[in-house]
């Protein structure tokens, strides 16, 4: 996956460093803040100024795709009263930030980085890629949430703003590998991620498994400051384009220069697993695996954000459980639906439609989607049958795609199937075609279907 940031550090477009992105809403006082003479102009001057604002304002490409702008003029109006991105969040009964009620605002589970926060997956910690807030700013923000996030007040205890205090988190714990016999572990062992840097690389890994595994339930973690942890296999990707095996394989050069040799592989690439989040817990449905083949081998792909100025370590982990194959019912397989007739004409918005048909009868229990840094709406359909034309599965942020679980899985017979309906916005002066960099757009259905 190729996510991403157009930071004043990088100007790589496709890059994203996401700042606060699943944050937003509508509503509020009818009279402005004014410069330090508010509490929310404080929060807006000492927290989102510093902190945020690089990614999410006017005119910046980011910003424009994700709805988010931070800037004086609108932060307000795009933080309060209004449901988040997140559809867990969502369906948990949060606001982005809820009047009076810290304790169901997003933007407060956001910046408090201790592990009892975060029992629910919520997506990145944030700031990404950078340091926590202090004790006294996460606190101003809390009494401010409480106090009915006003937009006019002034009632908010000033010198909390000045309390640096990092707030006591717990060092990072290493996740322990399945008990013998009952799953397998890929992780990256620590590595370092530079100052004022993003670094993604790929290490491909044989499993060494003799037989069929059958994978119920993956579990990742990683340190502050990932993007992702994304795990593929390679399908028929001839021998010149299969790396070498434990080979660290950076994408982007030290001056943010894209490395195209070590992202070849990526044409053939099947999502397997992972997580977007700094740490998931996937459970598949009851009697239904993923199989991995014998002697598989494995892409695994750490994306790390840094906005600091000092160097900071990145870690993934992911665990792969397994059960034995008399417990499985139905054999999960993945879904890599793949649009690759993309032309997008320079500055314009412009919608690109691809049906998929079944040829088998097939189950689909998961589905989630891959656009690039144009893309500003992915919607998923079913294609043929009672419910032809009816939307299953929309996201608009390319960066975190939403993972949707189906509650009631959805079956689709031989000649129906799915239908990407993917919304780009163009910006530059060129026509833009299917690839890999982050210059290019895809437009990808992945999910997993027995």
């Amino acid at each position: 996956m190729t996510l991403a940031n157009s930071s004043s550090v990088f100007r790589v477009p496709g890059l994203a460093l996401v700042c606060l992105a699943v944050l937003g809403a509508c509503g509020g006082d009818a009279m402005a803040p004014s410069g330090l003479s508010t509490s929310f102009g404080r929060i807006q001057a000492q927290i989102l100024a510093p902190t945020c604002i690089t990614c999410h304002t006017a005119g910046n490409a980011f910003a424009t795709q994700s709805g988010l702008q931070l800037d004086p003029a609108g932060a307000y109006q795009n933080l309060v009263s209004v449901a988040p991105t997140s559809a867990t969040a969502r369906a948990d009964g949060l606001l982005r930030v809820k009047p009076f009620r810290a304790d169901s605002s997003l933007l407060y589970y956001k910046l408090r980085w201790e592990a009892q926060y975060h029992v629910r997956d919520y997506g990145n910690l944030m700031p990404l890629g950078g340091k926590s807030l202090s004790v006294g700013q996460i606190e101003f923000i809390r009494r401010w949430i409480a106090g009915g996030a006003s937009r006019s007040a002034d009632d908010i205890d000033t010198t909390l703003l000045g309390d640096a205090t990092p707030p006591a988190l717990e060092p990072f714990a290493p996740l322990a590998p399945p008990p013998a016999g009952q799953g397998f572990q890929l992780k990256i062992d620590s590595f370092a991620v530079g100052a004022q840097f993003e670094r993604e690389f790929f290490v491909y890994r044989a499993l060494g498994n003799p037989r069929s595994l059958f994978v119920s339930r993956i579990v990742a973690r990683m340190r502050p400051g990932s993007h992702h942890f994304a795990i593929y296999t390679l399908a028929g990707a001839p021998a010149p384009v299969i790396p070498g095996f434990d080979v660290v394989r950076d994408i982007r050069n030290r001056d943010g220069s894209l490395n195209l040799v070590n992202m070849a592989p990526m044409a053939y690439h099947v999502f397997l697993g992972g997580a977007m989040a700094q740490s998931s817990d996937y459970q598949f449905p009851a009697g239904v695996a993923l199989r991995v083949p014998p002697n598989t081998a494995l892409d695994l792909n750490p994306h790390y954000v840094n906005q600091t100025v000092t160097e900071f370590p990145g870690e993934a982990y992911a665990n792969f459980y397994t059960v034995d194959s008399a417990q499985v019912q139905r054999v999960a397989r993945t879904l890599n639906l793949a649009n690759t007739s993309i032309t997008l004409p320079p500055r314009q918005r412009t919608t690109v439609t691809r049906t998929f048909t079944m040829n088998t009868r097939t189950t689909v229990f998961m589905l989630t989607s891959h656009m690039h840094y144009h893309g500003e709406k992915f919607v998923i359909q079913i294609a043929g049958g009672p419910r032809n034309g009816e939307v299953v599965y929309e996201s608009r942020d390319w960066a975190h795609p939403a993972m949707l679980t189906l509650d009631q899985p959805l079956t689709l017979d031989v000649g129906q199937g799915l239908t990407s309906v993917v919304t780009y916005n163009n910006t530059t002066g060129l026509a833009i075609t299917f690839g890999l960099t982050s210059e290019d757009e895809m437009g990808i259905i992945f999910g997993y279907a027995y």
